[in-house]
């Protein structure tokens, strides 16, 4: 049976984001994140509860949160859970993370945020630089070249969508 393991979570940073290499030199961060849930119990009551999630990022993405962000930061993140399993002192221990694909920053936690122009809203995608669009063929009508923008949505008669 097939499976998905994808989650999505947006949080503060408990603290300022680690970065670390391995021998090989791949950057890995560890962030921890505090979600924070409100609701009204049966007597009408506020009632709060705040889980802690540690998350594990790589590469660019791990060099970037460490040097953009810091404690309280707000963040929204994407990937998957892994869970970590290891015995110490003849005891079996196991603990569920997150390894993130993608780090979206929010905004407010960026050091130097005041030299930045951004109001501290960075993504991954805001670090790297940006992909251009394929080119349409443009062949004149006739000839032998097939249309390599045939069916995209330029060419879509937006009367006949069904929203």
């Amino acid at each position: 049976m097939p499976s998905m393991n994808n989650v999505t979570i947006m949080g503060n940073l408990t603290r300022a984001p680690e970065v670390r290499y391995t021998p090989s030199g791949a950057a890995v961060g560890q962030l921890g994140v505090a979600l924070n849930r409100k609701w009204r119990d049966k007597s009408g009551q506020m009632q709060e509860e705040t889980c802690f999630v540690d998350v594990t990022v790589w590469g660019k993405t791990a060099e970037s949160c460490a040097e953009y962000l810091d404690n309280g930061a707000p963040v929204l993140v994407e990937g998957r859970l892994q869970l970590d399993q290891w015995e110490k002192d003849g005891k079996s221990y196991s603990k569920l993370k997150v390894v993130a694909e993608r780090v979206h920053f929010l905004g407010g936690g960026r050091r130097n945020d005041r030299d930045a122009g951004h109001g501290g809203r960075y993504s991954r995608e805001d670090l790297e630089p940006p992909r251009r669009a394929p080119e349409r063929n443009t062949a004149p009508a006739g000839s032998d070249e097939p249309d390599a923008g045939a069916g995209d949505a330029g060419d879509v008669d937006e009367d006949n969508l069904p929203f």
